[in-house]
């Protein structure tokens, strides 16, 4: 019998939003009402390569609002790969935190193994 998993990433912390832009040499996101197609939200704005429009963290809902209209503005690809950053950058933050190592390994399909190791 198999079982189905489904994580949504809530993005909440701009610490976390910083460190994966960084990471992903992106430019720093800019906090403020940004305008996507026929709306304008308001958010920490992280802007993504080849996207028109900016995806838009909504921090106290832990929302990502953006706009790609089915692709034509902007590779989702590129918004799977932030979010799979952010939650390492977060992961790592928090490990840290309380005082754990924390070492990061990039497997050959894409997905990123941490390992924390716990301070005695």
């Amino acid at each position: 019998m198999s079982h189905v998993v489904q994580i949504e990433t809530e993005v909440r912390d701009p610490a976390a939003v910083e460190a994966a832009c960084l990471r992903m040499n992106l430019p720093l996101p800019v906090m403020g009402t940004h305008r996507l197609f026929s709306t304008e939200v308001t958010g920490l704005g992280v802007q993504l390569p080849g996207w028109r429009y900016p995806a838009v963290c909504d921090l106290p809902t832990g929302q990502v609002r953006f706009d790609v209209f089915e692709g034509r503005w902007g590779d989702p690809a590129w918004l799977d790969r932030f979010l799979q950053r952010y939650s390492v950058e977060k992961a790592t933050l928090e490990a840290r935190k309380r005082g754990h190592a924390v070492t990061e390994q990039l497997l050959s399909d894409g997905s990123i193994r941490l390992t924390v190791q716990v301070a005695g």
